[in-house]
């Protein structure tokens, strides 16, 4: 059974940070792309990131350039996002993903195995 399961999630003020797991059973996540997205309230999944499935290739949402980054643990089965300089409009459900086709990374509709998520809130 294909299980996905994201953590770290918690409550930081505007700037901090945070690193968020996305751990994986039943698949080898060098063998996807996995994708992370976020759900804010009231708004639809946003794509923020997805690394490759050789790790060789990573891309991110417009929104989170500059400020997240993701990485791999094959050893662990594991893909992190790393989250820094926060804002309150980072406030979402986060979650992971995997797709076969890196083209369409960031987009939820192509994406499988969805995590159940892990909040984060950005407030003062």
């Amino acid at each position: 059974q294909v299980k996905l399961v994201e953590s770290g999630g918690g409550a930081v003020q505007p700037g901090g940070s945070l690193t968020l797991s996305c751990e994986a059973s039943g698949i080898l996540l060098e063998e996807y792309h996995t994708g992370w997205f976020r759900q804010a309230p009231g708004k639809e999944h946003e794509g923020v990131s997805c690394i490759s499935a050789t790790g060789s290739l990573i891309k991110y949402g417009d929104s989170v350039k500059g400020r997240f980054s993701t990485t791999r643990d094959g050893a662990k089965n594991t893909v992190y996002l790393q989250m820094n300089n926060l804002e309150p409009n980072d406030t979402a459900v986060y979650y992971c993903a995997t797709t076969n086709q890196y083209s369409k990374c960031l987009r939820p509709s192509e994406m499988k195995n969805w995590g159940k998520g892990t909040l984060v809130t950005v407030s003062s």
